[in-house]
């Protein structure tokens, strides 16, 4: 980043629900003015594994407005519903949990899945459009322990430049579908890129970390490494991403009464389903990686009858669905196929030292 002196301010955040949307930027104006608003540039990081940012290409592709952005993750809660029984949820297979962290810990593989899915990041930076928002997406801020405080920091900055490029080696796994832990320290990875922030004496700035363009079927994504969500849960939505929709979709088409009134009649190609493998990637930093081949199963197959029924379930405005769903919301099955291919890791001087890590 630029010579400048970056901005740097760390925000509180009380969401008003489970899923919220929080202009961080106008929460920044309004607070700091022209000591934060004179930056064109800014790095905003979430420092939480079901709260984040979207890409701002994606952001722009909605326009920035709360109510596509609403609709945009309300497809993902309805691929990835709570309660559909995952394993991350089965609190009494949680060993690293106590008994006291057990009566208090929110059931929600769901959002985490919902957080990987909809291409959510826990860093990302943003070029300032006039009157345009930063929108903090909490899918998680409310729960049957309370409501979360959230925190966000956020680092303004003029201009940047590349100062190293290198290339790391990651072990693969002999799974064929399977998600590593680039974080684990037998790994190296985090030991590597903290060698080339001190090497190069970064205070601030942003790794962008990418898979080379041979590695066709990996992706990476950034979140929390817990066992049965990240071996089980998501290995299994890789596999099938809509298997968790079409258990409860049963249900839902089984209970016609629980449909809203007011229907919606959604275009006839609303979803369009590729038969080609997921590419995955693994967490902490994860990469997650499948073989090539085809990997429709029943449970997918029959999701896709289900999709139209459950999309009129959300009771949204059709002229919306026309420019939002067919454009953007055709994402939800290729973003599992797909997943990331980058993810950025901020660089920050905590305490202070010109230190950055």
């Amino acid at each position: 980043m630029s010579s400048d002196p970056p901005f740097k301010a760390t925000l509180g955040i009380r969401p008003a629900s489970r899923t919220d949307f929080i202009d961080v930027r106008a929460r920044l104006a309004e607070e700091f003015g022209a000591e934060f608003g004179r930056y064109p540039k800014a790095l905003y990081i979430s420092h939480h594994t079901t709260a984040g940012y979207l890409d701002q290409r994606l952001a722009q592709r909605l326009d920035y407005d709360r109510k596509r952005l609403r609709e945009y993750i309300k497809v993902f809660h309805e691929i990835f519903p709570p309660n559909a029984g995952y394993e991350h949820d089965e609190l009494e297979l949680r060993t690293e949990l106590s008994e006291e962290q057990k009566a208090t810990e929110p059931e929600n593989a769901d959002s985490h899945l919902t957080f990987i899915g909809a291409g959510l990041q826990s860093a990302t930076s943003y070029d300032h459009e006039e009157g345009r928002p930063v929108w903090f997406v909490d899918l998680d801020g409310v729960h049957r322990g309370g409501t979360r405080n959230r925190r966000t920091t956020v680092v303004g900055y003029g201009s940047e430049e590349v100062v190293a490029q290198t290339q790391l080696s990651v072990e693969a796994s002999p799974r064929a579908v399977d998600a590593i832990d680039l974080r684990e320290p037998g790994a190296g990875f985090v030991d590597r890129l903290q060698d080339l922030i001190d090497e190069h004496g970064i205070s601030f700035g942003r790794l962008d970390v990418s898979l080379a363009p041979e590695e066709t079927n990996a992706s990476l994504t950034v979140n929390e490494f817990e066992p049965l969500l990240m071996t089980r849960d998501l290995r299994g939505a890789l596999l099938s991403p809509l298997r968790f929709m079409a258990d409860q979709g049963k249900e839902i088409l089984r209970t016609p009464l629980s449909l809203p009134g007011k229907a919606l009649r959604l275009p006839g190609k609303a979803l369009r389903l590729s038969g080609r493998a997921l590419n995955v990637a693994k967490m902490g930093t994860t990469v997650l990686r499948t073989s090539p081949g085809p990997v429709i199963d029943t449970a997918t197959v029959e999701a896709v009858h289900i999709m139209n029924r459950v999309l009129e379930r959300i009771g949204v405005d059709e002229s919306v669905i026309a420019r939002v769903l067919n454009r953007a919301l055709a994402l939800p099955v290729r973003r599992f196929q797909g997943l990331r291919r980058e993810i950025s890791l901020p660089v920050i001087d905590r305490d202070g030292d010109g230190n950055g890590e």
